[in-house]
């Protein structure tokens, strides 16, 4: 497989500007969370099935689950969302994805890409982040957090190496996928590592 140390380089600094982008993005958050988010939020998730069209609407409009996923996590972080309404919308989330993949594949819609609005995004969250009321700086950081967030996402696709041309690779995954009610403990204990060291760096 052909992946450079500047490839690598690439990947890891993608991965920091999207850790940083979470991290902007859940300060402002913080910041803003008044009475009036707490209880819009609270509404559009009071129940399991309101939970998961509130995802799967979500998703379907920036298409992007891992985006939606990251934003539940930060609105948790934020105090705004329990862990019981979080659980609902990441599966609209997961759900949503699905969906939009089917309607792509029905309808052959052109997959819209978020990404390519985070530099104006950035020109809109300029001018409030340097704004006297604090009102509005909150509000610029989570744009400009936003932005960064789905800048990182986009680069961490195209800067991840390419493991279907490493058969060496898929051939170990493959390993730890083969051994039953083993692989869905094995993957599970690395996706909660991975989860808590994310949020940890992003806490900091």
């Amino acid at each position: 497989m052909d992946y450079s140390f500047f490839d690598f380089l690439m990947l890891v600094g993608s991965l920091g500007l999207f850790l940083y982008g979470m991290k902007i993005m859940s300060e402002g958050l913080q910041k803003l969370a008044g009475n009036k988010l707490r209880s819009i939020l609270s509404a559009m998730t009071r129940n399991r099935v309101t939970g998961v069209l509130t995802g799967l609407l979500v998703t379907a409009l920036i298409q992007s689950s891992s985006a939606t996923t990251v934003m539940v996590v930060s609105f948790v972080n934020a105090g705004l969302l329990s862990l019981v309404q979080s659980i609902g919308v990441i599966m609209g989330a997961n759900i949503g994805t699905t969906a939009t993949a089917w309607l792509i594949s029905l309808f052959g819609f052109g997959k819209f890409s978020i990404s390519v609005l985070s530099i104006p995004l950035m020109g809109i969250a300029i001018p409030l982040i340097f704004s006297s009321k604090s009102k509005r700086k909150s509000i610029g950081e989570f744009i400009f957090g936003f932005a960064f967030l789905f800048m990182g996402l986009d680069l961490l696709k195209s800067s991840m190496p390419d493991l279907q041309s490493n058969p060496e690779v898929l051939a170990f995954v493959q390993n730890f996928s083969d051994m039953g009610f083993w692989s869905i403990l094995i993957f599970l204990l690395i996706g909660t590592i991975l989860t808590i060291v994310v949020q940890h760096l992003v806490q900091q």
